[in-house]
């Protein structure tokens, strides 16, 4: 019998959110995940905040917002949290967007972006990455109609670790029409080495068209939690306030969200380590034979086109989950040095049988 109550028709086409696979008894290298678990100070934070959850959090997570308007050196009302940096995505297209206006993006890029269009009724617009897998800035200035409304850079990107540079994004934004928000999504911009990869706040400060969006979940290890941020115009955030669920970020990622600021400095001494392994592997993936573009991020990119599911499945029969974005590549993220040697052996036998 079918269904009574119809749903919206253009749901059949929407695309589907892969998470990365988890599986017993394997290394997961899949979801760009921390490997070290919460330090002891958050983990003291998040239980004390246990005792209080018969209560609504703070619905605005006003602490965090000001907490962080304070790190920043912008204003308050700058500042917005969501249920992680996605669902700032999905807010800003919400805000921004009616149907048959734009959203525009680089692919592949951030698989959240078309389902979050989709989702709030706009329109998709996508240009396809350079031969060097980075965001080509001058094709999507190309692409910007009278119907765009805002533009996803994400900076390093997902899931290819590559970076644009200042000059590069300066000329971009000096370009991008005053009525288009561009989106800068710098959930990895804690791993970033190279000095000439700008810090987007530094745009958000100075332009009236950029917003940032950052996460506590990878850098700060709190992917469980599910917090983000943004900074915009004031007028932007107000948009994305009215677009909110009530209470989504809850007590307990506001309280571990505080105490991570707390201590951010023992925390960003991971995220050196972390790049630090993520450029010896990529060294010795480059040894063995493989393409990988320079990552910035916590995770390394194998353009394999047809062989990437070939390639993912190696790696699970050694008991290494990575992410495969079928016909492109797979997406590896750093772990341990251990975890990270199992998947160099895998790869280097997968290589030799080719």
């Amino acid at each position: 019998m079918p269904p009574t109550v119809p749903t919206r028709a253009d749901l059949e086409s929407l695309p589907k959110y892969v998470p990365g696979r988890t599986v017993t008894g394997a290394i997961k290298l899949a979801s760009n995940e921390a490997p070290g678990g919460p330090l002891p100070s958050v983990a003291e934070a998040i239980a004390r905040a246990t005792t209080e959850v018969n209560r609504y959090p703070d619905m605005g997570a006003w602490a965090l917002v000001d907490r962080l308007a304070n790190e920043l050196e912008v204003p308050a009302d700058m500042v917005a949290v969501g249920c992680g940096s996605v669902s700032l995505c999905q807010q800003l297209v919400q805000a921004l967007c009616t149907q048959g206006e734009q959203a525009l993006f680089a692919w592949r890029s951030f698989e959240a972006y078309p389902i979050v269009t989709q989702v709030a009724g706009a329109d998709q617009v996508t240009v396809p990455l350079d031969a060097t897998h980075t965001h080509d800035l001058d094709a999507m200035l190309a692409a910007i109609t009278p119907k765009t409304r805002l533009v996803f850079v994400c900076n390093p990107n997902n899931p290819t670790g590559t970076a644009v540079r200042r000059a590069a994004l300066e000329r971009f934004l000096d370009q991008v029409p005053a009525d288009v928000l561009v989106v800068l999504d710098e959930a990895y911009r804690e791993y970033v080495t190279d000095p000439d990869v700008p810090d987007g706040l530094q745009f958000a400060r100075e332009r009236d068209n950029v917003a940032v969006l950052r996460t506590f979940s990878k850098a700060y290890g709190l992917a469980g939690l599910r917090v983000g941020y943004g900074v915009a115009p004031a007028h932007v955030t107000t948009a994305l306030r009215k677009v909110y669920v009530p209470f989504s970020v809850n007590a307990l990622a506001q309280a571990a969200a505080i105490a991570s600021l707390d201590a951010r400095d023992e925390l960003l001494a991971r995220c050196t380590e972390i790049a630090a392994e993520r450029d010896r592997v990529r060294g010795e993936l480059l040894a063995t034979g493989y393409v990988v573009p320079e990552s910035q991020a916590n995770f390394v990119w194998l353009p394999l086109s047809e062989r990437t599911e070939e390639f993912a499945e190696h790696a699970l029969d050694s008991k290494v989950v990575v992410r495969p974005f079928a016909g492109d590549g797979v997406r590896v993220t750093i772990g341990t040095p251990e975890e990270n040697e199992v998947f160099l052996e895998a790869a280097r036998t997968f290589q030799r049988s080719s």
